[in-house]
């Protein structure tokens, strides 16, 4: 079991400086491709038809419930004992802000099912590059990265059965909340993990990993 929760490396304030800079460049660009997948209205994401879910019930923008459930996720990694960084917590605290900031400057697809798949994937591609910046930084992983590697290591699976897992019942819970599942979602379900690994593999994204994680055989 981890010793430390928060894991807090100081090497001087000019590379804190860039190290900032890095991740809400990644955090922007996130945000960017989460508002591309609400405009496609095809299906999102599971954790976004759960905070859309969630904008249903509460009168708050998608921005706000996607800081709510990042920080009641937090909250959840803290329990666990899984390690986090100031990259976790800046990732609870701004993505949301630039999921409203932005959401204006994102053009709506025509009303086309060839231009809008395009377009979902142009989204995925960004949210893969946007991961392999900020994760880069190996300033901590995003809240929800976090619960997963506990999961994995508290249920001794690996990474993947952990990821699946959590967002089958994330999107199950989603779309019972009257979140947007659709096409879109399995989409974006098969095809974010390449995304993310392209990203990795041209950027030269190398993560650390503070912990062993159990790979499930081939």
């Amino acid at each position: 079991m981890p010793n430390k929760i928060f894991v807090l490396r100081w090497e001087g304030w000019q590379k804190f400086l860039r190290d900032f800079i890095v991740c809400e460049f990644g955090f922007v660009l996130f945000a960017i491709a989460i508002n591309i997948m609400v405009r496609v209205n095809l299906g999102t994401s599971p954790w976004v038809a759960l905070e859309i879910g969630l904008t249903r019930y509460l009168p708050i923008t998608l921005g706000q419930a996607t800081i709510l459930v990042a920080f009641v996720i937090v909250l959840l990694d803290i329990l666990l004992r899984q390690p986090l960084g100031r990259g976790t917590l800046g990732n609870m605290l701004t993505i949301g802000l630039f999921v409203d900031w932005l959401k204006p400057f994102v053009p709506i697809p025509p009303d086309s099912l060839w231009l809008r798949i395009p377009y979902l994937l142009m989204g995925v591609l960004i949210m893969g590059f946007a991961t392999a910046i900020y994760v880069g930084v190996n300033a901590g992983a995003g809240p929800r990265d976090s619960l997963m590697l506990a999961v994995s290591r508290l249920a001794r699976v690996s990474v993947r059965t952990a990821r699946t897992s959590i967002e089958v019942g994330v999107v199950i819970v989603g779309g019972l909340l009257g979140g947007p599942v659709g096409i879109g979602t399995v989409i974006i379900a098969l095809t974010i993990g390449p995304a993310v690994q392209f990203a990795f593999r041209l950027l030269q994204v190398k993560p650390l990993q503070p912990a062993p994680v159990l790979v499930d055989e081939p």
